[in-house]
């Protein structure tokens, strides 16, 4: 079984490694966070250092594959930390064993997918991207590298969104609309049409706010 290691050890971070223990896929090895030091851990799971530490800790073996548990408010962060180690340390998937998913589909690396999902065929997902729980993933979409999808997010056919993207809990995207990078879709809302502007769209149907 391989060692993970997760980047955050706050509620997102803890919620990760209990989906990956409890689904029996890795061995958390540890988190890594500035806001804690070594002395501590979380849900007994040691802190191994900070974001300094990584690559040295990885070069001593003491884990295997990595992700971000780094939420939506910190969403240049989770950009930037995958940036900063793609191709030098492996980023593991964890998709969980209840989902649904195409074997059409493409789900890269550093991808985090909750239970209860439903990814359609010809879907991909590009790196660095977190769903939350229940979201439904029509054929033929594709969700760009670093965003993260809310509970209960539905996508129809067609669609594509853009990196950086956040989607609030029971979004609805119907079929054939772009969505451009760096947009969040507020709680609830409706996506009739093309999203051509970075932004926060809220509504049924959605309006843009600021």
């Amino acid at each position: 079984m391989k060692k993970l290691a997760i980047i955050g050890s706050g509620d997102l971070g803890q919620q990760i490694a209990y989906y990956a223990v409890q689904d029996r896929q890795f061995k958390i090895e540890g988190f890594f966070d500035d806001l804690k030091n070594t002395d501590n851990l979380v849900n007994q799971i040691p802190v191994l250092g900070g974001i300094k530490d990584i690559f040295s800790v990885f070069e001593q073996g003491r884990f295997d594959e990595l992700l971000i548990g780094i939420g939506y408010k910190h969403m240049a962060l989770r950009s930037d930390l995958y940036t900063r180690f793609q191709n030098i340390i492996p980023f593991a998937r964890l998709i969980h064993s209840s989902c649904s998913i195409d074997q059409s589909s493409i789900i890269k690396e550093g991808v985090v997918i909750y239970p209860g999902c439903i990814i359609d065929h010809h879907v991909t997902i590009e790196p660095n991207v977190l769903i939350n729980i229940g979201c439904c993933i029509a054929h033929d979409t594709q969700i760009g590298m670093n965003s993260f999808l809310s509970p209960r997010v539905a996508v129809a056919g067609f669609v594509s969104i853009g990196p950086n993207c956040i989607l609030g809990i029971n979004a609805t995207i119907i079929d054939n609309i772009r969505i451009a990078k760096q947009t969040q879709i507020g709680g609830g809302a409706v996506v009739i049409k093309h999203i051509e502007a970075s932004g926060l769209y809220v509504g049924n149907p959605v309006k843009f706010i600021r």
